[in-house]
């Protein structure tokens, strides 16, 4: 099966079929470096946005949006955790012999405490999930030992900013993993450039996919929602063939079916099944035509964040 998406951008609208067997980077010829580097990566991203969050906003900025000075502090831990990270990282790919990614320039859309706390809350989410489904590839005991221990303090970040934001600190008893290409996709739109002498990684982003800003707020399963496709259309090549909505989960991806609307798509968040893991927090949701598997093969579209009670 094929999927047919149509890009509407600044120039004259281009067809561009995507086939649910489209290429990707072989998993294969991936090694322990690339994955430090995607790791680095990601803790690039990280380490710069608090920096510029705590630089951007005083004390006195968080204590009027309600935050005290522990909590204040506890993100200046945080930050400084981050940029541990980043040290480490760079430390142990020159060690192997590998060149480390560089910072790149970013852009955050952060306006204010409140938006600064909602995409740090996000974004150590993201590193968890990416942590946990890069874990697999790491070949190297010491290095899935030096990343397991990472993404413990990730979780622990994670778990201190949701309950400071009135979420649950731990929605479910599972964590969700994403492939390397679902987080850089996530990553992507931070990214605005990369220092030329970075090497290149074998990473590809899917077409965005977002939430609907006019969902519900309270989502739970059985909440009918909107996710849109910003800029382009998706269908299946065939015009009859149905779309799939995967919401991903360690014990498998949840399907529900997605009916295409104006400007994306609505579906009802599926109830994941007796003995699995359950679709709530944090949740990663991808288009598809297939409901069977959810893999880089078969990803059309996301993964959208979508918060569920």
């Amino acid at each position: 099966m094929r999927i047919s998406s149509h890009f509407q951008p600044n120039v004259a609208p281009a067809y561009i079929f995507i086939s649910l067997l489209h290429v990707r980077q072989a998993m294969k010829g991936i090694t322990d470096a690339d994955i430090l580097n995607y790791a680095l990566t990601l803790e690039h991203l990280e380490d710069k946005f608090y920096r510029d969050g705590l630089s951007n906003f005083t004390q006195a900025d968080f204590a009027a949006a309600g935050f005290d000075a522990t909590f204040y502090n506890n993100l200046k831990m945080v930050s400084s955790d981050e940029t541990t990270h980043v040290s480490f990282l760079t430390a142990a790919l020159k060690k192997a012999g590998a060149t480390p990614v560089s910072e790149c320039t970013y852009a955050f859309g952060v306006t204010d405490v409140k938006t600064f706390l909602a995409t740090a809350s996000i974004l150590e989410g993201v590193g968890v999930s990416a942590y946990l489904g890069a874990a697999a590839d790491i070949m190297s005991k010491t290095y899935l030992t030096a990343a397991g221990s990472i993404l413990t303090v990730e979780s622990r970040h994670s778990a201190y900013l949701r309950s400071n934001l009135d979420l649950s600190p731990f929605p479910s008893p599972f964590d969700s993993p994403l492939s390397l290409n679902e987080v850089f996709t996530l990553a992507a739109p931070f990214i605005k450039s990369c220092p030329s002498s970075s090497p290149a990684l074998p990473l590809k982003a899917f077409p965005t996919l977002t939430a609907s800003p006019e969902n519900p707020k309270n989502i739970t399963s059985g909440t009918e929602i909107t996710l849109l496709t910003p800029g382009y259309t998706l269908k299946a090549a065939d015009g009859q063939s149905p779309i799939f909505a995967a919401f991903i989960t360690v014990t498998g991806p949840v399907f529900t079916v997605a009916t295409p609307v104006d400007g994306g798509f609505s579906l009802t968040v599926p109830t994941a099944p007796e003995g699995t893991a359950p679709v709530a927090g944090q949740s990663y949701v991808v288009l598809t035509g297939c409901n069977e598997t959810v893999s880089d093969d078969t990803v059309a579209a996301g993964p959208a964040i979508v918060e569920i009670a």
